[in-house]
């Protein structure tokens, strides 16, 4: 349904400019893709962004964004509440959706997406970007032709440090906005949906355990920004609870009896930003580690161990078309943008929408969910839980 044909021009519009709005931004232009129109929460926030971004209109209201025929696909990098009543009416409006995860608030409302996506005939992408890093696919290609054997535990972490200090702020720590998960829906869903890309394989059951490290924060009275490069005195800070987890390590029993167990936490001193991985299998194992993203490190048992760089000459030819750069050109975080928006947007233009994507899309956010909910109800009731269908 809707093909797009080449001579078309695709116009995209964002909505939401704070941190992940110019990465979407940034691989849209890196794919020779126009953006010309965004929203922010205010108009006034939306002229100024515009004008820093080079982006020639600013809407005064998504709405607005979306009655305008010549916007052909939206990218959502809003707060978490919005997601939901955004990609609806995106698709309801005729729009094509990139949407941040977490998809949803509930796996009721992206179960309502995956329908209306299906039902409207639109592409639509999850940014599970983390997927789009060289090595992570040849990592998914060597399990795949089986060169690890059968696989017996999926292991690793994710972790940062960013909400080390009470003083640390941020909207993701109130549930109203982030969610009632925090660590485990904002970083751990990219470990749980890297796993399940790489092996192919699902979660049937869950066992969590979370931690609030901090359960008083101070808020700081007035917006952070407006305090950049000056020091914070205690009475500008309000004490505020905290309900969501800084902390969570969760046992994981996938399919064929695989065994997975993934430690995700937000208060963890010099972890900026890293994801890593372990998959032990029968034959031979593989680990990654986001901070060192052009490496693979293979391991055996009756030979050395060994360290694949990341160069097209020597992936998997199926890996190539995600490298940009020869080998020795360090390629990053920035990197997966690119790539996962120049999948969308050829499977766009190619203008089959029956056709299998190679990018996730709204059903790789529903299952997200699902998972989010059962690892929240096994912290809670401190028990083994069912995945929901």
């Amino acid at each position: 349904m809707g093909t797009h044909s080449e001579n078309q021009e695709i116009r995209v519009g964002i909505a939401g400019t704070g941190f992940i709005g110019p990465a979407h931004l940034e691989g849209l232009r890196r794919n020779n893709i126009r953006v010309t129109g965004l929203v922010e929460s205010t108009y006034e926030q939306a002229q100024k962004k515009a004008a820093e971004l080079g982006i020639e209109t600013a809407y005064p209201s998504y709405e607005a964004m979306l009655a305008d025929p010549a916007i052909t696909a939206v990218h959502l990098a809003t707060p978490n509440q919005f997601h939901f009543e955004h990609a609806r009416a995106a698709l309801l409006a005729g729009k094509h959706v990139v949407c941040e995860k977490p998809l949803a608030m509930t796996s009721a409302e992206s179960a309502e997406l995956v329908r209306l996506a299906a039902q409207t005939g639109r592409v639509n992408a999850i940014n599970f970007n983390l997927r789009f890093y060289p090595l992570v696919q040849q990592a998914r290609q060597m399990v795949q032709k089986g060169e690890l054997g059968d696989l017996f535990i999926l292991q690793g972490s994710y972790l940062q440090d960013w909400l080390l200090y009470e003083t640390d702020w941020n909207w993701r720590l109130v549930p109203e906005e982030g969610g009632t998960l925090r660590a485990v829906a904002d970083i751990g869903s990219h470990w749980l949906d890297l796993m399940t890309f790489i092996t192919g394989l699902r979660i049937e059951s869950v066992f969590a355990d979370f931690k609030t490290f901090l359960p008083t924060r101070k808020k700081p009275t007035k917006p952070v920004d407006t305090y950049s490069g000056k020091i914070l005195k205690p009475e500008d800070y309000v004490d505020q609870p905290i309900f969501t987890e800084d902390y969570a390590t969760i046992l994981l029993h996938y399919e064929n009896n695989v065994r997975g167990v993934v430690t995700v936490a937000q208060v963890c001193a010099g972890r900026k930003n890293r994801l890593y991985f372990e998959i032990d299998g029968a034959k031979s194992s593989v680990s990654w580690d986001s901070e060192h993203p052009n490496d693979l490190w293979i391991g055996h048992r009756d030979e050395p161990n060994s360290v694949l760089m990341k160069d097209p000459s020597l992936v998997d030819p199926e890996v190539r078309q995600v490298i940009g750069y020869p080998g020795g050109h360090q390629e990053g975080f920035p990197d997966t943008f690119k790539q996962l928006i120049g999948s969308v947007y050829r499977y766009l233009r190619a203008g089959d929408f029956s056709a299998k994507t190679d990018f996730p899309t709204f059903a790789d956010g529903h299952y997200e969910m699902l998972l989010c909910e059962a690892i929240e109800k096994s912290a809670k009731e401190s028990r083994w839980c069912e995945v929901g269908k």
